[in-house]
């Protein structure tokens, strides 16, 4: 008598389907937040900020800028060299800072201060919900 395993129950599958929203990973669920936030904020300031990526990273490199204190949340790389001007933001200090329902407004709020460094203006400039 074979067995698929040892216990006889057979091949498991996944507690959730893959077309349920319960199974993505917390960095898929980070990236849709950013992506949320730059969509909210791209019919106002899209053209004003011409070429731009937005990206995620898991931590921050370990040699910080030196104009940040402590872990920085997001950082803004400026255009170079043909390259569009890019804003990162890092997931773990994001929800390390943040509790459940409160990381998609942080998350908003870091990628509006990310835009303003860029734009050379306030944040509440940027987003009138700034800090909300």
């Amino acid at each position: 008598m074979a067995r698929r395993d040892r216990h006889g129950r057979g091949l498991r599958a996944p507690l959730v389907p893959a077309s349920l929203p319960g199974h993505r990973t917390r960095a898929e669920q980070f990236d849709l937040l950013v992506i949320d936030a730059a969509e909210r904020l791209e019919p106002r300031w899209g053209r004003r900020w011409g070429r731009l990526e937005f990206g995620t990273e898991d931590v921050p490199p370990s040699d910080p800028s030196p104009w940040e204190q402590g872990v920085p949340l997001g950082r803004l790389f400026p255009a170079d060299m043909g390259q569009p001007a890019r804003v990162v933001i890092y997931r773990r200090p994001c929800e390390e800072r943040a509790e459940g329902s409160e990381l998609p407004l942080l998350v908003r709020d870091v990628v509006a201060e990310q835009l303003a460094h860029l734009m050379n203006c306030a944040p509440e400039d940027i987003d009138p919900d700034f800090g909300r």
